[in-house]
C-alpha cells in the first residue's frame, strides 16, 4: 500500500513531517483519501518516502490529534475524515478565528494578511 502523489522535498524549509502531514491532509481534502482508506505501516511509508520511522509517526501523531486520522492497534491507521468533514471542520476553524478577530478589534484587512502569512509558513 502507498499513498500516491506524496512527496517529501528535502531542500524544503518545510521538515519532512510537516510535509508528510500536509500530503495526508490534502489527500483527504481533494478526496483522493477517503473516509476509512487504510495509510501504509509507520515502517512501509518511511520506506516508501526515504525517511525515518520516527518521522512518519511523528506526521500520524500530529494527524491523529488534529482528527484526520485514527489508529486501530494492530489493525493499523485509517483516514477518519472525509473531504466533507475536513470543509466543515475548516468553516468551524475559520468561524472561531473570525470570532477572535473581532473580538480584538482586528482589522478585515489585517485579518486576512494574518491568515496570509500564516498560511505560506
Amino acid at each position: 500500500m502507498t499513498l500516491e502523489g506524496i512527496t517529501i522535498d528535502p531542500r524544503s524549509a518545510t521538515p519532512p513531517f510537516e510535509q508528510l502531514r500536509q500530503g495526508v491532509l490534502a489527500g483527504i481534502a481533494d478526496g483522493s483519501l477517503a473516509a476509512g482508506s487504510r495509510l501504509p505501516t509507520v515502517r512501509a511509508l518511511a520506506e516508501q518516502l526515504g525517511l525515518a520511522a520516527n518521522t512518519v509517526a511523528r506526521s500520524y501523531r500530529e494527524l491523529e490529534a488534529a482528527g484526520a486520522v485514527e489508529t486501530r492497534g494492530r489493525n493499523g491507521t485509517f483516514i477518519a475524515l472525509s473531504a466533507d468533514a475536513a470543509a466543515h471542520a475548516a468553516q468551524e476553524a475559520a468561524a472561531d478565528y473570525a470570532a477572535r478577530i473581532r473580538s480584538l478589534g482586528i482589522s478585515l484587512e489585517s485579518a486576512l494578511a494574518y491568515v496570509d502569512a500564516a498560511l505560506r509558513d
